[in-house]
């Protein structure tokens, strides 16, 4: 089996700490306890998030913020979770629509305490966003409901813009890093919503810096690509605690760039690849990516 040593490293020059605009950062974050939502930048402790929320944009977690999954790498609270809240889509899409947002990044807690696993939830905020704000860009961002067709096909069914489910790591590591997950399951859960709508975006992301090599990278984003993942994410994995796995490598910037250029090279529509990239970091790029070929698209139609 795969093993992380325990080690030291110091922060590269390269890792810089991002400045927020304080007055933004409070308005979102007063906006957000008002409306009794929960944010992934907060609970997951994303260094992007002074930049994001001074920029008016932040990923909405639903569900709760405790997990019933116990990752390697994540911030995020695990034990036993609070009952769901029927009025929770709507209280996100009014602040959605509030905040200004045009694309919406909505993920979850893992709940495999319930029948659906949240499955519901996700397609009901869905609906609720794009009647409360029509021709946003909805991307959901789902655990792996253990690869169950029908709760995806609930999901799916909802019609989200852009489906993204993270394969976090290269498959060597995955027992270390998503005890409770697996390789071949994200594999399979990005494959059936491809299935299902080929319409819908589908995305993944992948962390650096754990241990992986490069060609278990290379082999990673093949894999994806083998599924028709249409976009993707690549960061370089930090430590949100001493209680956490530790990072093994600093990729240096240069290298998230071949990655970059090799993933284009692959047929990827978009790729992120940068020691800051997150999930959702800077997801508008990909939407107004989106909107172009979905414009495109019906000039194509309309011309026929």
């Amino acid at each position: 089996m795969a093993k992380i040593e325990l080690v030291n490293r110091k922060f590269p020059d390269w890792l810089k700490v991002r400045l927020p605009k304080p007055e933004k950062v409070q308005q979102v974050e007063q906006m957000m306890r008002e409306a009794r939502l929960h944010t992934v930048c907060e609970s997951a402790r994303c260094p992007n998030l002074p930049e994001c929320w001074s920029k008016g944009s932040a990923t909405f977690m639903i569900l709760g913020d405790i997990c019933t999954r116990h990752c390697g790498f994540c911030a995020i609270k695990t034990g036993k979770p609070l009952a769901s809240d029927p009025q929770e889509p709507q209280r996100l899409a009014d602040a959605a629509k509030r905040m200004g947002l045009k694309h919406i990044v909505v993920t979850s807690v893992a709940r495999d305490d319930l029948p659906d696993e949240g499955a519901g939830q996700f397609a009901a905020t869905i609906r609720a966003l794009h009647a409360t704000i029509p021709n946003a860009i909805v991307e959901v961002l789902t655990p792996d409901f253990k690869a169950k067709s029908w709760c995806i096909r609930r999901v799916v069914d909802a019609e989200p813009e852009i489906f993204n489910h993270n394969i976090e790591t290269v498959a060597r590591l995955h027992a270390i890093v998503r005890p409770q997950a697996r390789y071949d399951r994200s594999l399979q859960v990005l494959e059936m919503v491809k299935q299902m709508n080929p319409a819908i975006y589908t995305k993944s992301g992948i962390m650096l810096g754990l241990g992986e090599t490069r060609e278990e990278v290379l082999q990673t984003m093949r894999d994806l690509r083998s599924v028709g993942v249409d976009a993707l994410t690549i960061g370089q994995y930090l430590r949100p605690t001493q209680r956490h796995l530790p990072v093994q490598e600093y990729i240096h910037p240069d290298q998230f760039e071949e990655y970059r250029v090799l993933g284009e090279e692959m047929g990827f529509l978009f790729v992120a690849s940068g020691p800051f990239i997150r999930s959702s970091y800077n997801a508008i790029a990909f939407s107004q990516r989106v909107m172009a070929e979905r414009l495109a698209k019906v000039g194509a139609a309309e011309s026929a």
